[in-house]
């Protein structure tokens, strides 16, 4: 399960990441703006603009790597 994993890490990073829950069954658009076709598919946005995405489950050490790359910059 994703959830703890995400919520841990907006502690761990708390004031350089925010967290959103978007309900895709609700927010039918910006599910298919975000083109969230699986559960769960995590975005990474810096100022608006998609700079990673991730479906699937990943393990906490994972995520943070990715999360920190995009904090720091250096995300490819």
């Amino acid at each position: 399960m994703v959830a703890p994993v995400v919520e841990h890490l907006s502690v761990k990073r708390a004031g350089r990441l925010k967290v959103v829950k978007v309900n895709v069954d609700i927010a039918q658009q910006t599910a298919g703006r975000y083109q969230a076709m699986s559960i769960p598919t995590l975005l990474l946005l810096s100022d608006g603009h998609l700079v990673d995405r991730m479906v699937g489950a990943l393990p906490e050490e994972a995520l943070l790597g990715r999360v920190d790359a995009v904090l720091s910059g250096t995300a490819t």
